[in-house]
């Protein structure tokens, strides 16, 4: 998208009841006029059984990596932006996590939760990886909550995001078909592994959870003819990400007054310079972008007599 400027804001809504009960009391007065004065320009419409997200959808257009549900080759093109040449290899992310077993489901804790440190995953991957190697996947280190993994079980292997699955029950999440066997085969046998390993009865005595699991994403091969990233007009905020999946509701709340008073009105004062700008709010299910330019004194007067609020918007997504 060629937009002089391009606001993308993933989890602007969602469906928890948490969140609609938030968005009773929100107030986003910058937000209102900017949608008043924008147009509709583009719908990602989508729902919540989806295995990406609709930010996820919009960002991997906007890259050119446009691809069947969860196949997006983020991990391959996270190898690209570093510089290095992830050829035709299949790559994916492999996220060390906790999973939080109650009485008939499995759920995902955030990984921002296990406050990992760089020795921890090192050494937990260290231990892992001759497993991996057994079924051709080469795993490396890449921060603490998330290494690279490359290998042929990864090429075409639909995976659900991690957006998709922190706070939720796994079972409807877990990887299908004989590709996800090999994976949920690995998840049984590390888990194993896992519950023996020191670093376990370490954090379990500093009272923090154990990593017990991994989660594959971010699956799959670049196209021969994609090329490193350039410069985009497109901004995305992530301020509301970790409040949403952490479902900490009024921590979303101040985000979203932060975002309304910096970010949205430094887009209106660009509407105001005659500008083009563009809006992308994203939810869980859809994805909505507005557009437009200033239109001068006639369009603030004409999208007066019309407004839009956000909370209709908000709840459509």
């Amino acid at each position: 998208m060629s937009d002089a400027a391009h606001l993308l804001i993933p989890f602007a809504s969602c469906g928890q009841a948490g969140c609609v009960q938030a968005r009773r009391t929100l107030r986003l007065p910058m937000l209102d006029k900017l949608l008043t004065r924008l147009k509709p320009a583009a719908v990602d419409e989508g729902d919540e059984h989806m295995l990406s997200m609709p930010h996820e959808r919009v960002l991997a257009r906007e890259h050119g990596l446009t691809a069947q549900d969860g196949r997006t080759p983020w991990a391959a093109w996270h190898v690209l932006q570093a510089a290095r040449d992830p050829g035709r290899d299949a790559w994916a992310w492999v996220t060390p996590c906790h999973w939080q077993v109650g009485q008939d489901h499995i759920a995902m804790t955030h990984p921002r939760r296990l406050e990992l440190t760089v020795g921890e995953s090192q050494a937990l991957l260290a231990a892992m990886q001759p497993y991996f190697e057994q079924d051709g996947i080469a795993l490396e280190y890449d921060a603490p909550t998330r290494w690279l993994a490359r290998g042929a079980v990864f090429d075409g292997f639909a995976s659900a995001s991690l957006d998709r699955v922190i706070g939720h029950e796994i079972g409807s999440w877990l990887p299908q078909g004989d590709q996800g066997r090999t994976v949920r085969r690995l998840q049984q046998e590390m888990q194993m592994l896992l519950y023996t390993h020191e670093v376990y009865d370490k954090r379990t005595h500093r009272g923090l959870p154990p990593v017990n699991s991994f989660w594959v994403s971010g699956t799959g091969s670049l196209p021969a003819a994609t090329r490193a990233p350039t410069k985009s007009a497109l901004q995305v905020e992530e301020s509301l990400r970790d409040a949403a999946l952490l479902q900490d509701w009024g921590a979303w709340v101040s985000c979203w007054q932060r975002v309304d008073g910096h970010e949205c009105t430094r887009l209106l004062e660009r509407l105001d310079r005659g500008e083009h700008v563009a809006l992308t709010l994203c939810g869980e299910r859809s994805a909505r972008t507005f557009a437009g330019t200033g239109g001068g004194m006639f369009g603030k007067i004409a999208a007066a007599l019309k407004p839009r609020h956000a909370a209709g918007v908000l709840d459509s997504l």
